[in-house]
């Protein structure tokens, strides 16, 4: 793993990954970020899961039925959010945002934010749920 990179940008997207972690650490920080990347493709066959995404096909795991709710919430703004960075509608809303966008060309931005946007409006679709 890249130690030069967040963990949540060097996390590698293949296979199944465990994040474990006290209350308050930013685990759904990271898993939101995770998401952002299967989403967009991010990796590339090295480290990514070799293509992009949707909802329907990426399986979050959490513990309580209240923690679903909150975490597919979550998500869903983190989506927008970059969407909306992507586009250059509003400032960086983390520097996390702002080194997975520099990780794109400035000609695929356009391309990235319709991708979040259509993922933002899935994830009542998502398979978030318990385990």
């Amino acid at each position: 793993m890249n130690t030069n990179k967040p963990l949540a940008l060097a996390f590698p997207l293949r296979g199944s990954q465990l994040i474990e972690a006290s209350a308050g650490t930013g685990k759904t920080f990271t898993i939101s970020a995770l998401y952002l990347r299967l989403v967009l493709g991010h990796g590339g066959e090295s480290s990514g899961f070799g293509r992009e995404l949707l909802p329907p096909q990426i399986l979050v795991v959490t513990f309580t039925d209240a923690a679903t709710k909150e975490l597919r919430e979550r998500i869903r703004t983190r989506l927008a959010e970059a969407a909306r960075y992507f586009r250059d509608e509003t400032p960086a809303p983390d520097s996390l945002i702002a080194e997975l966008r520099e990780e794109f060309s400035p000609e695929q931005w356009s391309g990235c934010a319709n991708r979040l946007d259509i993922a933002a409006q899935w994830m009542d679709e998502a398979a978030v749920s318990t385990n």
